[in-house]
């Protein structure tokens, strides 16, 4: 296969077709070329209803009448490479062929492969099976009677998303060992969509690892690691060049900076949902801005491979979708919530349950109960302070404390080497967490986060020049102070 790069050359806000890009770009928007053997076959397809993007055609079986299917047109020639060709069937056109005849079905695909090998193919047939079929990268299967125009769109999507897989196996496949790249520290997100590359590629952590120029440090991410059994590998910038297969996975490389080695510069492939940025080059280039997560890229990518989906790495991708879009309620597009749905089906709750709530260790139990003893809610604001504690119990301690009546923040502190670090909680409905907690911590540490949570580290010898002393009673004191002024502020 011979990679088609103005193909890829784009990134796209939706999957469907690279219309996004195509359109931006003033390009040609690809067709479907829908083929159906018979006249049974085309009716049944216009009563499901047709779309502006379909090129409808059909052939006419031995015998049967040659009146016209509304909406199509007959094929002239049949199944003949000249007829095909007078299609005039371009890179980013998809074939469709409807038909329960097996042999019919092979010499279609074989015809229209002789017209364009790389063709992106979606058999619809309710007696044919995987078996029936040639061997195709870019083949999809899938039934045909009981489909409503959704699941046709759906199918094609499929087939959109299986030809972008197809491309980068193509492209990855020869090469030794390959890096797939997160950022520093990476999130939830980043760690998933990582972790299934690696299964798309049928790789093994030694061919494929997962590597950062930054170590995995919040808790979260640490215990998604842990209970899926995920490594992540920190390397320097120097050691890139190990690899002779980079891909950028939720990240793009302004993010490492502006002195970028050369090989970050020159990259494979680029997965990712967030804007893009240039500076680089990548031979395939898939980023969808309309996506709250890269989490959803690789969830249909799965899916269109028919790659199986096992409760650990469901669990992985769920995790990463509910994660960056804040429990589906932050820049969520429907296909994070179509994803989700069908990750709910096979992931493990306990799993989940491991990841998003940690085992408190007993003295993290101890610290809690202290800090209850001395704990109210006022103005809203309900401050835990825990002293010194690991700092994976402080964001549990914060979402247990938004329980109490009344509370609208809650704010869990402790003390951590030499800093104070606090998380933070709201109810959603009032001013971004993130926003106040880089009010609070402004002059003095740093801090920054979501709308309904966040996180704030401050130097231990900082707090003490401003306020005198670190004891419990202070440092309630103070961080009170703060955000009753911090809320306000932001409300300016």
């Amino acid at each position: 296969m011979t990679l088609r790069k103005d193909w890829w050359a784009y990134s796209s806000g939706c999957p469907h077709l690279f219309e996004a890009s195509k359109n931006a770009a003033g390009g040609r928007v690809g067709r479907r070329i829908i083929i159906c053997d018979g006249a049974e076959s085309a009716r049944l397809w216009s009563r499901i209803g047709t779309d502006e993007l379909e090129e409808l055609t059909w052939i006419p079986r031995e015998g049967e009448s040659r009146a016209r299917p509304s909406g199509f047109k007959i094929l002239q020639g049949g199944l003949d490479e000249d007829a095909l060709a007078k299609l005039e069937p371009n890179d980013d056109d998809e074939f469709a062929l409807v038909s329960d005849d097996g042999p019919w079905t092979r010499l279609a695909v074989r015809k229209i492969r002789k017209v364009d090998e790389d063709a992106s193919i979606l058999v619809l047939s309710d007696t044919l099976t995987e078996d029936d079929l040639p061997d195709h990268p870019s083949l999809r299967r899938t039934g045909w009677k009981t489909l409503i125009r959704d699941d046709i769109n759906e199918e094609f999507d499929h087939l959109a998303n299986l030809q972008r897989v197809v491309m980068i196996r193509e492209l990855l496949g020869p090469r030794e060992r390959i890096g797939i790249l997160v950022q520093p520290d990476p999130d939830p997100d980043g760690i998933a969509s990582a972790y299934a590359l690696r299964a798309l590629l049928g790789r093994k952590r030694t061919t494929a690892p997962l590597i950062s120029f930054g170590d995995v440090q919040r808790p979260e991410n640490q215990a998604l690691c842990d209970a899926i059994g995920i490594e992540v590998r920190v390397i320097t910038p120097e050691e890139i060049n190990e690899f002779d297969g980079l891909v950028l996975v939720d990240v793009q490389p302004n993010v490492f900076g502006d002195n970028l080695p050369d090989r970050l510069r020159n990259i494979d492939v680029v997965i990712d949902h967030h804007p893009e940025r240039a500076g680089y080059t990548a031979t395939i280039r898939d980023i969808r801005t309309s996506y709250g997560a890269t989490s959803t890229i690789f969830t249909e990518y799965l899916r269109a491979t028919n790659t199986e989906i096992n409760p650990r790495l469901a669990t992985a991708l769920l995790y990463g979708i509910k994660s960056d879009t804040q429990y589906l309620g932050r820049e969520t597009s429907e296909r994070d919530m179509l994803a989700f749905a069908h990750l709910h089906e096979t992931h493990s709750p306990a799993l989940l349950r491991r990841i998003e709530r940690p085992a408190l260790p007993i003295s993290g139990l101890h610290a809690l109960g202290r800090a209850l003893a001395k704990s109210d809610v006022r103005d809203g604001i309900h401050i835990l302070v825990l002293g010194r504690v690991r700092e994976d119990v402080i964001p549990q301690v914060a979402d247990m404390a938004l329980q109490a009546e009344g509370a609208e923040w809650a704010v869990a502190v402790g003390t951590v080497g030499r800093n104070l670090v606090f998380s933070v909680r709201n109810v959603g409905y009032v001013r971004a967490a993130g926003e106040v907690v880089k009010a609070v911590v402004e002059g003095l540490g740093v801090g920054g986060g979501h709308r309904s949570m966040a996180k704030g580290i401050i130097p231990l010898k900082a707090f003490r020049e401003v306020y005198g002393r670190a004891d419990r009673a202070q440092v309630r004191s103070a961080l009170y102070d703060a955000f009753i002024r911090a809320i306000h502020r932001s409300g300016d």
